[in-house]
């Protein structure tokens, strides 16, 4: 058997780790295609079966149990070496995965995450993608569900409320104007809900939530914020009530296997404080604001 490459026995394991092409697809941001192709590659190059397909997804045959406990050992090798050569490249940088008002919450505070005596680097990935720990493209990421990976630690941090929000005192009797992300962008359900609920009244679209609050900030629409974004600003009110469908937890995840690393726990710890300092803005809890 010629030699494969490490990325197809890394690919092999995040499918048996999600139980399907599905779950492996949404870690990997591979297509289901591509990784099914890659799995019958492995089998026709071992010269084994090493999964049972079903409708329900894909279960590790003995075969497929034994290459993933050998490639564990190897994984954990080449995490090693992966930490040596980190250290001795100088400073360490820590990569978080976060959604784009996490992001900007991180970014608002950034001291209470890094400060200039830390021996450690931040770099901050911004997207409405799932953040993707498998192939460690990311040590910390924040997501609106609990993770199913067993490769995966995480921190429940609270629940996350939206609602719409228009310009603050903007004229009534005007018919309802909506502002949205393009609906090909719209991966998240708030960011869906305006298709779904109002696309007849939709005024204009954009490429990236962050537009959505500049929209609403200028009056040209209502948007769909998570409320400790749009309750926390001067220019903005609700328009109307919390939209309790939308409504969900969040969590902090990272690679269980890296968790201890100093760092990385630092960070964890960090950003644990930060966002369950926020926790009843998260969950729709308007502050209260002194009278003028």
């Amino acid at each position: 058997m010629k030699s494969m490459d490490w990325d197809i026995y890394r690919c092999f394991m995040t499918v048996a780790r999600a139980g399907g092409l599905t779950g492996a697809a949404q870690a990997t941001g591979l297509s289901p295609a591509t990784i099914g192709r890659r799995m019958l590659e492995i089998e026709e190059r071992t010269g084994r079966s090493l999964f049972v397909r079903s409708q329900t997804g894909y279960v590790l045959t003995a075969d497929g149990r034994l290459l993933f406990e050998q490639l564990q050992e190897m994984e954990a090798a080449a995490r090693k070496v992966e930490n040596w050569q980190k250290e001795g490249e100088g400073m360490p940088v820590v990569r978080i995965a976060a959604g784009t008002w996490n992001a900007w919450l991180i970014a608002e505070n950034f001291p209470a995450i890094c400060t200039e005596r830390d021996a450690f680097a931040i770099s901050l990935s911004i997207g409405e993608a799932r953040a993707n720990l498998a192939y460690r493209e990311s040590d910390i990421g924040i997501r609106a569900f609990e993770p199913e990976e067993t490769y995966l630690a995480s921190r429940m941090i609270g629940e996350v409320a939206y609602a719409a929000y228009r310009q603050k005192n903007a004229l009534g009797g005007r018919p309802e104007r909506w502002v949205a992300v393009a609906e090909e962008e719209a991966i998240s359900g708030y960011l869906r809900w305006p298709h779904d609920q109002v696309a007849g009244r939709i005024v204009a679209t954009v490429g990236r939530p962050r537009s959505l609050l500049d929209l609403a900030r200028a009056g040209a629409g209502r948007a769909v914020l998570p409320c400790f974004v749009g309750d926390l600003d001067p220019l903005l009110e609700r328009a109307g009530e919390e939209l309790e469908p939308l409504r969900h937890r969040q969590w902090i995840v990272m690679n269980n296997e890296d968790r201890h690393r100093r760092e990385i726990r630092t960070v964890v710890d960090r950003m644990t404080r930060l966002l369950r300092s926020h926790v009843d803005l998260f969950a729709g809890k308007r502050p209260r604001r002194n009278s003028t």
